[in-house]
């Protein structure tokens, strides 16, 4: 409890600009982010512009009533920089660059990107912890690329292809849970 509640603490620092709260955060997590925004091809300005729109997306998100985190902060935070630097990554892979155009990307639209990306990240979350205990630890282990036969193995299923076949029949049953959600629609048209 002692820790959601500085967790809480956190957040509404970033909602009212508490100096002291932000710099904590900055302190716990900005090594966090720039070590694994530099183990992904990028530098540590890439590491500080990440930070910055991370707390400027996470800062409007939280203003909203009924926003809450249901991990920990740090966790969250991570994923949202997480999610940003891939964005980013992508994006930067695709734009043919020339030192004399002006770029043409407009910060608020990705960061309202990025905010959009989250919210689907974040409904994906919750409905993969709705389904039965089984199929997430299959989907688990699918999204981190474990082989079928580890698979198999580690959760004691006859073949690689009764794997393939839970496999097929969890991701069925994700797919229309977050289908049913009123908010895919919402997420889906943006």
């Amino acid at each position: 409890m002692a820790n959601q509640k500085h967790d809480d603490y956190l957040l509404q620092s970033l909602i009212v600009g508490d100096d002291k709260g932000i710099k904590e955060i900055y302190r716990k997590l900005y090594p966090k982010i720039k070590a694994y925004i530099c183990s992904h091809d990028g530098s540590e300005d890439d590491a500080k512009d990440i930070m910055q729109k991370a707390l400027l997306q996470l800062s409007a998100r939280a203003e909203d009533k009924g926003f809450r985190i249901t991990s920990s902060f740090d966790g969250y935070f991570m994923t949202i920089c997480k999610n940003l630097w891939r964005r980013a990554a992508k994006l930067s892979k695709s734009r043919v660059t020339n030192e004399g155009v002006i770029d043409l990307v407009h910060e608020e639209r990705e960061i309202a990107l990025a905010a959009h990306e989250q919210e689907k990240w974040e409904l994906f979350q919750e409905k993969l912890s709705e389904i039965s205990k089984n199929c997430r630890e299959v989907l688990t282990f699918f999204f981190n690329k474990i082989p079928y036969i580890q698979i198999a193995e580690k959760l004691g299923y006859a073949t690689e292809n009764t794997v393939r076949q839970r496999i097929f029949k969890c991701k069925s049953k994700l797919k229309e849970a977050i289908h049913e959600d009123a908010r895919y629609n919402e997420l889906k048209e943006l």
